[in-house]
């Protein structure tokens, strides 16, 4: 990925860096998924690939990222397919890779999380292969292999979103609509800043889209802090950073009616710290969406 690799790094380094995603996707493999069946479903897909990335490419850096992101969907979050403005792709290979994208996203946004969703996590676990092997661009096979297992992932799911769904027998009364399982985005903010990150507005991105799919969405914002400086400087800094994401969800579309919002300061860290340690995980701002 672009925004994680840096040029020129020493060996002793990359010897380091590569005991350090041993150790990540250990953890994973480690972790026992909760959350829906679908994050346990990419939770599956992101331990075997950053697991092939680590043992079968010697791939530390993407072995490492991917470990990251099964762990937060292990943790019942619901991570997004990956945007391509984070990585390094061919110019002639981003209008499929766009076009690929948005129809994931219109699936799982169309509710295919929750209907069908060993088939969705699947298929977004084969997307995001194939843009780690396209921006690699060095092994045609793997890149086609990714490639041909998102658009047979896709056509499953399409199929069975199409499939009629059985009619309730005459007599019988209609069951209860099942509420819908709050999907769950946290986006990371930089060390004392309260500005959305250029490469966090597509969780808020995500995150709006589902309120033209659905009927009666509520938006719940929650700014978080980590114990680097004063208490109470860190509860208005949680604010700002709240109010941030409020504010770019209403430039996507969203109801200011829809929104509220509430700052926890550094008193719920992600990751427990000692007082004045800076912590990138206790950065952010929580978004849920019901």
């Amino acid at each position: 990925m672009n925004i994680l690799r840096t040029a020129g790094a020493l060996a002793a380094a990359g010897l380091l860096a590569a005991c350090a995603t041993a150790e990540n996707v250990d953890t994973l493999e480690g972790t026992q998924a909760t959350g829906s069946q679908f994050t346990q479903k990419l939770a599956q897909e992101y331990t075997e690939f950053a697991r092939y990335e680590r043992n079968e490419m010697y791939d530390w850096q993407d072995a490492d990222y991917f470990a990251s992101k099964g762990l937060r969907a292990a943790n019942g979050e619901v991570v997004a397919p990956e945007q391509l403005d984070d990585w390094d792709l061919p110019e002639d290979k981003l209008d499929e890779l766009s076009e690929a994208r948005s129809n994931l996203v219109k699936a799982l946004n169309g509710n295919a999380r929750n209907k069908h969703p060993d088939l969705a996590g699947h298929a977004q676990g084969r997307f995001d292969c194939w843009v780690e092997q396209q921006e690699e661009n060095h092994q045609p096979e793997h890149i086609a292999r990714c490639r041909e297992a998102y658009y047979q992932a896709m056509a499953d799911l399409k199929d069975a979103m199409m499939q009629a769904e059985p009619e309730p027998a005459p007599a019988a009364p209609e069951p209860e609509q099942e509420a819908m399982e709050p999907e769950r985005m946290t986006v990371y903010f930089a060390f004392d800043s309260s500005q959305l990150p250029s490469g966090e507005t597509g969780k808020v991105q995500d995150a709006a889209q589902i309120s033209e799919d659905m009927e009666d969405v509520q938006f719940s914002v929650t700014g978080h802090a980590d114990r680097a400086g004063p208490a109470d400087y860190n509860q208005e800094l949680s604010l700002r950073r709240a109010q941030s994401v409020r504010d770019a969800l209403i430039a996507e579309g969203v109801s200011r009616a829809n929104i509220s919002i509430a700052a926890r300061g550094e008193s719920e860290p992600a990751v427990p710290t000692a007082d004045g340690v800076r912590e990138q995980a206790n950065r952010r701002v929580e978004i849920v969406v019901q």
